[in-house]
């Protein structure tokens, strides 16, 4: 099962080699990010697909076909720049780094938590909570602690 590093790697590389698109394995945990990266204008657009393209028509996951099932991210540039700099994961199966309610307040007011480096200007951090993956904003409007597993800048 791919992990949440695999994505950041696969995105950031994906940067770095100028592609107009990439794939990344279709899964819930990917689907959640990827959804996050979009809405804060990371990624240009979210598709499902084959590991050959997006699909044009709805095709849905089947046992037969989940090996092959791949989510289409269309990477977004500015100015030949890409709009995503790092997207580098906190929390690894070794060492699981889970936030309360007031340390995430701490880590977006600027302020060190844990050893956790503050988030700096448009930067995000995204956490596995108990109401699925959110950004952090979301989290502390919601009021729920989690696992920061991801930072993008």
């Amino acid at each position: 099962m791919p992990r949440i590093y695999d994505l950041c790697a696969r995105v950031q590389n994906g940067f770095r080699a100028r592609l107009q698109s990439i794939a990344v394995p279709d899964t819930k945990m990917n689907l959640a990010v990827c959804n996050i990266l979009y809405r804060e204008g990371f990624v240009s657009a979210v598709a499902r697909g084959n590991h050959m393209a997006p699909d044009a028509t709805y095709t849905p996951t089947t046992t037969d076909n989940i090996a092959t099932r791949r989510l289409w991210l269309t990477l977004k540039y500015k100015d030949n720049r890409p709009a995503l700099n790092s997207l580098s994961v906190v929390s690894k199966p070794s060492k699981k780094i889970t936030f309360t309610v007031n340390q995430m307040k701490d880590l977006a007011a600027g302020r060190r938590a844990k050893f956790i480096k503050p988030l700096a200007p448009g930067e995000i951090a995204i956490l596995n909570t108990n109401r699925g993956v959110l950004e952090l904003e979301e989290a502390l409007k919601q009021n729920v602690g989690g696992e920061i597993i991801a930072r993008a800048s």
